[in-house]
């Protein structure tokens, strides 16, 4: 090999690089400016299967790769955001998402003028001044998506520069001639690239720039193609290893659909070849590449579409195993599983199912509160020993969380998506605190019940009043933490004002009780340290309901 040789596959491997690079930059830039617009995505994915199939071809066409979107969808499965029946319309519709790369590359055949790697150094250019000096957010944004496109196509450029002086080399027609002829060949080469690279998008952007070069003819380009779909499962199906059953069997649907439709496409077309062998052996060029993906993959969903229960079924049927059954009586052993790292190639998502679980957290908070109230309203041990046990638990959910949350603080935010990972890690901080006191309150309810105390009539009543006003005070907080909406934050105010002022009346009605000796001074030690711990209940209720305010 000579020296120009050497060069000119350095040149290809720095084009690729700055290619997938650029896609990368790209595709973070779109998902920041998508923002919360990909979270909405997720509720409208009903029983609409239709519907399911324009989510995944929207999303892939923002993150820009098929595999990308199937592994979150695999990530949603296990998480269990996403039910099984509505997972095979994205896993469709991220197919046709992934042309859209295809669309972008031949837009070279479209004359110099419009080529996008004339204006691309231009659109570099630009958009690092908007990087660098916009203050804006949108406008950074627009600038990271302007800087990805054109690195993309200046990848391109040099990829395509480093084969043009081979273009007449016999070697590749020779290689190409063969491939053609072979339909099995030319599939596992798509495939075995695609694997790889792990993006079909990426494998097509090369196939189309051997294309631009004169290289390619019909035959190989098309079975290529279709191998290069069945390579984009792999990805998928290595993230389903370790995965809950379902997860696994999303992997699958991904992997039998694409198969499916290269059997029945590569079927029909090397019949075609076969009876006209001078098609099969012609050039083809990156734009008659594009089309051919597009058709591919929108035909083969509207096939397939209605045979969707069908892939359901058969990915029981070749993934076998037990449902894993999570323990009700402890969340925390299925939490990892939830938050799903798979999940992470999307932060918007990411940030969707870290709001659930920071949700589900509350929720058990809250319990522990009511389960406070009967421990020492009615000295009850039982009530006592399940708050001990859920508080390990919400330690856990802290733990667990603050972890996941660091990671997705590392990813492409916007700034609003910055500010709720943000509040969120403050939250979970603010709902152990919660716990904590909670806990406090089920010791004073064990002190009582070893000291056999009990509490006034008249001063019994005025704290069960005040656990109840506490309840409902956390209770709005944590409504406005899940809803997001600002009439929670100004209930729980209300509430909080109220407790607030519950406690110094408590405190000044039960030092009257004490000089009329109506209570004893051991009683009204407990009685001063569960008012102290309620209040402080109240005042986390308040931190997390105005968290919200900065994300309204």
């Amino acid at each position: 090999m000579s020296t120009k040789d050497i060069e000119m596959l350095f040149k290809f491997a720095g084009g690729l690089g700055m290619f997938l690079y650029g896609m990368n930059i790209m595709a973070d830039g779109l998902q920041k400016a998508a923002g919360n617009k990909m979270k909405s995505l997720l509720g409208i994915l009903t029983g609409n299967r239709f519907l399911a199939v324009l989510v995944g071809a929207l999303v892939t066409a923002i993150i820009q790769s098929s595999s990308a979107t199937t592994v979150m969808v695999v990530g949603f499965v296990n998480a269990g955001l996403m039910e099984l029946t509505q997972a095979v319309g994205v896993i469709m519709g991220a197919n046709v998402g992934t042309t859209i790369t295809a669309w972008l590359v031949s837009m070279n055949e479209l004359g110099d003028m419009l080529k996008p790697e004339f204006y691309a150094p231009v659109l570099v250019c630009v958009g690092a001044f908007f990087i660098l000096f916009a203050k804006k957010t949108q406008r950074k944004q627009l600038g990271e998506i302007l800087v990805g496109f054109g690195v993309l196509f200046i990848g391109l450029s040099f990829m395509s520069g480093a084969i043009t002086p081979y273009r007449d080399a016999p070697v590749f027609a020779n290689a190409f001639m063969v491939l053609g002829k072979n339909p099995i060949l030319g599939i596992l080469t798509g495939a075995v690239v695609t694997a790889i690279i792990q993006s079909s998008s990426a494998s097509v952007g090369i196939l189309q720039t051997l294309a631009m070069n004169g290289m390619v003819n019909w035959g190989s380009a098309v079975f290529i193609t279709l191998g290069q779909n069945i390579g984009t499962c792999i990805t998928a199906l290595l993230s389903g290893t370790g995965a809950h059953r379902t997860a696994r069997r999303a992997a699958m649907i991904h992997f039998l659909f694409n198969v499916l439709g290269t059997v029945i496409f590569g079927s029909f077309v090397f019949v075609i070849f076969l009876f006209n062998k001078e098609l099969a052996q012609s050039g083809i060029n990156s734009f008659q590449i594009s089309v051919f993906h597009t058709i591919f993959n929108i035909t083969n969903t509207v096939i397939l579409f209605p045979f969707a229960n069908f892939l359901v079924k058969l990915s029981g049927v070749l993934v076998r195993g037990q449902e894993e059954d999570e323990d009700e009586e402890n969340p925390l052993d299925g939490l990892k599983t939830r938050l799903d790292k798979r999940i992470l190639e999307s932060p918007s998502f990411a940030i969707e199912a870290a709001e659930k679980e920071v949700a589900n957290m509350g929720m058990i908070a809250l319990k522990n509160i009511r389960r406070a109230k009967k421990a020492i309203m009615e000295n009850d041990s039982h009530a006592v020993e399940k708050i001990l046990k859920w508080e390990k638990i919400i330690n856990g959910y802290e733990e667990q969380l603050t972890e996941y949350l660091a990671e997705i603080s590392n990813l492409s935010l916007n700034e609003n998506q910055n500010i709720k990972v943000k509040n969120m890690l403050y939250t979970i901080s603010d709902i152990e605190r919660v716990g904590d006191h909670c806990e406090n309150l089920s010791e004073l309810a064990v002190a009582k019940i070893e000291k056999n105390l009990i509490f006034s009539e008249t001063g019994a009543q005025d704290l069960n009043k005040m656990i109840d006003r506490v309840a409902a005070s956390y209770e709005a907080a944590l409504n406005a933490r899940i809803t997001g909406e600002v009439r929670f934050v100004e209930e729980e105010a209300r509430f909080e004002a109220s407790v607030n002022a519950m406690e110094k009346e408590l405190r000044e009605k039960h030092f009257g009780r004490l000089a009329r000796n109506e209570c004893n001074a051991a009683t009204g030690v407990y009685y001063f340290d569960a008012i102290s711990n309620l209040e402080r209940i109240s005042d986390h209720a308040d931190n997390i309901a105005h968290y919200i305010m900065d994300e309204v």
